[in-house]
């Protein structure tokens, strides 16, 4: 597991710094790959219409770029969201955060919902075997054994990463309980936190969780309440 961070600089590397408005205009993502370089955040995640702009932005630093695919509902077809992987791979994206089909976990459809990560998974690797793909389950909407299966379907297709939500969902976002049972059930792949953290103690509770990385739009804000640099 992740240890818990203590100063500014463990926190900030292991911080998905957010933007997936879909208002969100140039001089905003630019701000955000500033922000990157000035605090040392892991990954900029951003939708994939930014993903170029990001990667040219961020040549001087160590920030890695991430995009997202079938965002935020999960629901277009998987080939859809593998196009959208394997472009935004090319385009210079390390990092793909895709949005599983909830109705098939919700069905119990197994075999579907492996395919549908499976057909992501394949093309990002296809692009750079070296990219990673999280797979959001969307979890305030699914009962703990739904989100079990995703688990487990998650581990099936050989994807790097489970993760709690997109942010933009009514249900809500990441809870620790939702945490640790992604911790619990998807070993030894990594559990991303998304959604909601707004602050330093929620961050450091789904660290505690079992968070190896969290998703966060508040990131500098909840940078400077860390005490030590």
């Amino acid at each position: 597991m992740t240890p818990i961070p203590r100063t500014r600089a463990e926190l900030a590397r292991i911080i998905d710094h957010t933007l997936l408005k879909p208002e969100a205009t140039a001089e905003q993502v630019d701000r955000l790959c500033d922000e990157c370089l000035e605090h040392g955040f892991f990954c900029a995640c951003l939708n994939p219409a930014w993903v170029e702009r990001a990667v040219r932005r961020l040549e001087r630093g160590r920030t890695v770029v991430a995009s997202v695919a079938g965002f935020p509902l999960g629901a277009s077809l998987p080939e859809s969201k593998a196009l959208e992987a394997r472009r935004a791979v090319e385009q210079g994206a390390r990092e793909v955060d895709m949005v599983v089909n909830l109705a098939e976990l919700i069905a119990g459809r197994r075999e579907a919902a492996v395919r549908d990560i499976a057909a992501v998974v394949d093309a990002t690797k296809r692009a750079d075997s070296r990219a990673l793909v999280k797979v959001i389950l969307e979890t305030r909407a699914l009962s703990d054994e739904q989100i079990i299966l995703g688990c487990r379907s998650v581990a099936e297709a050989q994807a790097d990463f489970v993760k709690t939500s997109t942010g933009f969902h009514a249900a809500g976002g990441a809870t620790v309980e939702h945490v640790a049972l992604l911790r619990k059930h998807s070993a030894p792949i990594q559990v991303k936190a998304a959604g909601g953290i707004r602050d330093l103690a929620t961050a450091l509770a789904m660290v505690e969780a079992g968070a190896d990385r969290l998703g966060m739009s508040a990131s500098v804000a909840v940078l400077r309440e860390v005490n030590a640099e």
